[in-house]
């Protein structure tokens, strides 16, 4: 049987595209089709972002590939789909939304110890353009530093 602890899909251009304030870990409501897709990696966080509707957090954009042996009972790749969060912290987003500039992002989508799909969601604040010029050269020098110190 498969390993599915290791299944680890990454939002990239998130960190590149915001600066990550708070990061909470959330639950995800999923359907048969979708959790199996999941564990085989068919999956992308590109472009995914959380919105409030009626007190309920829900993730748009996050794209879950069909199941490939799913017939008619497959679901649909790019729905949105309901996160779980305890009530403070879905009320703690909410009240940091209302302040302008900040968005709610996907960042990580992972499989726990149980195999239960969770999400790791950031408050984040968009970046400039010149933040991200920074923000590169801030990586290279890291990047640079860490391999003179390995020699």
């Amino acid at each position: 049987m498969a390993d599915y602890r290791n299944i680890s899909i990454k939002n990239r251009r998130a960190t590149f595209d915001y600066e990550i304030i708070e990061s909470f870990v959330a639950g995800i409501v999923l359907t048969g089709t979708e959790i199996k897709s999941i564990r085989l990696g068919k999956a992308s966080m590109v472009d995914s972002y959380c919105y409030f509707d009626r007190g309920e957090l829900w993730i748009k954009g996050m794209n879950i590939a069909e199941y490939h042996w799913g017939t008619y009972n497959n679901h649909m790749p790019k729905r949105d789909r309901k996160l779980l969060l305890n009530k403070r912290e879905l009320n703690k987003l909410e009240r940091a939304l209302q302040d302008n500039g900040l968005t709610v992002v996907g960042l990580k989508l992972f499989l726990n110890d149980r195999g239960l799909a969770k999400v790791e969601i950031g408050l984040a604040r968009g970046r400039k353009r010149y933040d991200k010029r920074e923000y590169i050269k801030e990586k290279d020098a890291k990047r640079e530093m860490d391999r003179v110190m390995k020699r």
